[in-house]
């Protein structure tokens, strides 16, 4: 029997040779759909009910299908469709596609490129931000991400296979999709938001614990245990927190959302981001998904 590794490691060689498609994505078919059955069901009264139907009715039909379909098929056949699925929900090349330009820009001095190209993979106010501040928001989306597209996706797989790789993926979008504190989502979305959580819970924390082992570990460690119940997010914060302190780095602080200024914790220790952190964080992903494939040889 092959290792668990085997099909993770031929899933990220799909995601590094053909990254993410840019046409019939099967997320963003999810997506629409998400969007159509908010508007249909995110009215009136019973607003928890309706998003606890709403998250069922998108997050379990395809995982279930799927378990069935793989029941069917001879081992082989499974074995690829499994690793086609996982190839779907990772990420981890679209992640350097959007943060690669924007370090490169800093390198050379363009930062209104760069603050341009930060604003698309980030929600936080970037006008007048200087190279330090759109470095922050480009690695931590990097490292932020690194859990959502890549480990925890990774982490499910091998828990449950192609069908809990699937359902996790489906459900952190649903959570990025509705989980907002707003008139409109504070109780249709709370259910994508707390489910989120609840699947994120293990294998953000084994992210943080790659991100130091992968990086400076005694502050990593130290900057997870003391920073991160700081944090808002009950996963964001440790992996967020164990990677600043991995490279070293301060991110956190106060940021600018929707014209409000939020004062976030600070994250990590050392000196102030600069560009070439970017790809240091870039890096620093890479070498905990090295860890966590030779982890995963003798399962």
């Amino acid at each position: 029997m092959l290792s668990v590794a085997a099909p993770m490691a031929a899933a990220l060689l799909l995601d590094r040779l053909l990254g993410e498609p840019h046409r019939l994505h099967p997320l963003v078919g999810f997506g629409n759909a998400a969007k159509l059955l908010e508007k249909t069901l995110n009215v009136g009264r019973s607003r928890l009910l309706r998003g606890l139907l709403a998250w069922a009715l998108l997050v379990l039909p395809l995982p279930l299908a799927l378990f069935w379909l793989l029941a069917q098929l001879p081992a082989p056949a499974a074995a690829a469709l499994s690793v086609a699925v996982l190839y779907f929900t990772l990420g981890r090349q679209s992640l350097l596609e959007h943060t690669r330009p924007i370090g490169a820009a800093l390198l050379v001095g363009d930062l209104p490129q760069a603050r341009a190209l930060a604003s698309r993979i980030v929600s936080r106010e970037l006008r007048d931000a200087d190279e330090a501040a759109v470095t922050r928001a480009a690695a931590e989306s990097l490292l932020e991400n690194g859990h959502d597209a890549v480990f925890g996706a990774l982490f499910w797989f091998a828990v449950g296979g192609a069908p809990a790789a699937l359902a996790f993926r489906l459900a952190n979008t649903l959570d990025a999709m509705w989980g907002y504190r707003n008139p409109r989502f504070e109780r249709f979305g709370k259910v994508a938001a707390r489910a989120d959580d609840v699947l994120g819970f293990v294998p953000a924390r084994l992210t943080a614990l790659a991100y130091a082992l992968a990086g400076h570990t005694r502050l990593a460690l130290r900057c997870w245990r003391t920073q991160a119940p700081q944090w808002d997010s009950p996963n964001a914060g440790p992996v967020m927190a164990a990677g600043a302190g991995a490279l070293a780095i301060r991110l956190g602080g106060a940021a600018t959302y929707h014209g409000q200024l939020e004062k976030r914790p600070t994250l990590g220790d050392g000196t102030t981001p600069a560009a070439a952190d970017i790809a240091r964080a870039a890096q620093l992903m890479d070498r905990a998904i090295v860890l966590w494939l030779l982890l995963a040889l003798p399962c």
